[in-house]
């Protein structure tokens, strides 16, 4: 382990310290400009299927309300639940809506609008504001998903669409080593706050989906034989408005009430929608935003036709992947580099990889690099199956570097009888503890990088009274005899010098490492 007597390092040492954690640290943090763009949009286009959501649900019990008016004692009971739903849903709705404000203002301040953020790579505001351990707001949203997800199912009597609101709504997550405890820490910790925001705008539109699937099912409650239906409305509703390309745009056009003995005709951009249940698919082509729009034909009793236009519109996005090395932004040689690969909305079972130059393998959801040509570039290209066939989805290019040089030590036993590594002047050592050890290690144990080296050989100087020095060669890592003699001659607060040490690394590569001076107590 490093040592931590910082203070006394040589200036030199601590400069090559500084400028390592600077590094590492920029490169943390240098996140995807097009990631986070690509949330940004994301987060565009969920906001807009947010408000078509609303106002259908909006137009659903306003037309509950009109069924109750109409005729109170039959529907006195459906709309008071309507109402509750209605209310819980918003209630909770608002309650997300503010935390999206808070996470906004913690990133840009007080003038914050989280639909247009500055600071898009922020990765500290959403957990401070979820995560706080006074304040407990990401615990409390979870407990608030759970509460309403018990209460709306209660709402809906089919089972299988019991079960799908119920899966949308869970907060349940697979527990890992070392991976989050918690469905707040999972959706917060070090998460960009564009992020945050958009995966908090995508719950708002899972409680918009179920609030709908409820007051659906509280109308299809009411006894049609009666309640006389005088208000139509025409409705799309996609199951996403945003599309990756390659995949597929689906949608299903309604109209808010239905008689099944006259089925309505419905026409997009100008053609016949041949399908009974009213289901508009395609596979859109090029990217961007388009609109489509259309209009349904209700065949009245007194054999005229009512038209009722729609309008509607969708997002079509480039494939990204999200590619990052765990460590660092490069790839070392000769050890296991790991890497994290996703594909926002893919599950981890669809995604592929590859990587020229070396060799990538997969262990669950983690990736683990291994190249060897130093100096080389090593490109790692990943696939996703996207309705059915596989797709490339994204690449990135790495710099294959050598591994850092590593720092000599002499592993030994301190006085309680533990395993510790000197590591040299100003820090001295008892002549017995350097009698006991065997020999000379190296290592990078630095926190970021953990390698052992094989020391191939090194040579202790020696200095006598006339001060000549007395150079001694090792016996590979180990100390010879001749080195041992010398170091029973050495008398308290003497030192001598370890040099011309040469290690192995794992990648190897044999090279010469900075000496060390041994002081005695």
């Amino acid at each position: 382990m490093a040592g931590n007597n910082v203070a006394r390092m040589s200036p030199r040492q601590r400069m090559i310290n500084l400028m390592y954690i600077v590094l590492t640290a920029m490169l943390a943090l240098n996140v995807s400009s097009d990631v986070l763009n690509g949330f940004s949009q994301v987060h565009d286009s969920i906001s807009r299927t947010n408000k078509n959501i609303a106002e259908r649900n909006a137009a659903q019990f306003r037309y509950l309300e009109s069924l109750y008016r109409e005729n109170p004692a039959k529907v006195k009971e459906l709309y008071k639940r309507g109402k509750s739903v209605r209310e819980r849903s918003q209630k909770l709705f608002n309650n997300i809506e503010e935390l999206k404000v808070a996470i906004a203002v913690a990133t840009d301040g007080k003038d914050a609008d989280y639909n247009n953020l500055k600071n898009l790579d922020d990765l500290e505001s959403s957990s401070v504001i979820m995560l706080n351990p006074t304040t407990q707001r990401g615990k409390k949203l979870r407990e608030a998903i759970e509460s309403y997800k018990a209460f709306i199912v209660e709402m809906i009597p089919d089972a299988d669409k019991r079960k799908a609101v119920a899966e949308m709504l869970s907060t349940t997550i697979e527990k890992r080593p070392g991976g989050p405890n918690s469905w707040e820490q999972k959706m917060f910790e070090n998460m960009p706050s564009v992020a945050a925001i958009t995966m908090l705008t995508k719950i708002q539109t899972d409680i918009h989906q179920a609030e709908s699937e409820a007051m659906s099912n509280l109308i299809l409650g009411v006894d049609m034989d009666d309640v006389h239906m005088n208000e139509f409305g025409a409705y799309v509703i996609p199951n996403s408005r945003t599309i990756i390309r390659g995949g597929k745009y689906s949608a299903q056009i309604v109209l808010a009430a239905v008689d099944t003995t006259a089925r309505p005709i419905i026409y997009v951009n100008g053609s016949k929608l041949n399908n009974p249940n009213g289901i508009f698919e395609f596979v859109p082509g090029a990217s961007g935003s388009h609109e489509f729009s259309g209009y349904i034909e209700l065949p009245l009793a007194d054999g005229s036709l009512q038209k009722h236009p729609f309008k509607s519109s969708y997002t079509v996005i480039e494939p990204m992947a999200t590619i990052s090395p765990t460590m660092m932004n490069v790839l070392y040689a000769g050890i296991d580099n790991p890497i994290s690969i996703s594909v926002p909305g893919v599950p981890m079972s669809d995604i592929q990889a590859s990587i020229t130059g070396g060799s990538l393998t997969r262990t669950g959801d983690h990736w683990v690099a291994r190249v060897s040509q130093v100096g080389s570039e090593a490109t790692i290209s990943v696939s996703a199956q996207l309705e059915g066939r596989a797709q490339n989805v994204g690449a990135m290019t790495f710099r294959v570097r050598k591994l850092p040089d590593p720092m000599p030590f002499i592993s030994m036993k301190d006085a309680s009888g533990n395993a510790v590594n000197y590591k040299g002047a100003p820090k001295r050592i008892s002549k017995a503890a350097l009698i006991g050890a065997e020999g000379l290690g190296a290592a990078i144990d630095d926190d970021i990088l953990n390698v052992s080296y094989s020391v191939v050989s090194f040579s202790t100087i020696f200095f006598d009274q006339m001060g000549n020095a007395m150079p001694e060669v090792s016996n590979g890592s180990k100390f010879s005899e001749r080195q041992r003699e010398q170091f029973k001659r050495l008398k308290p607060g003497k030192s001598f010098f370890i040099s011309n040490v040469k290690a192995k690394g794992p990648d190897g590569i044999t090279r010469d490492i900075p000496p060390m001076e041994v002081a005695l107590n």
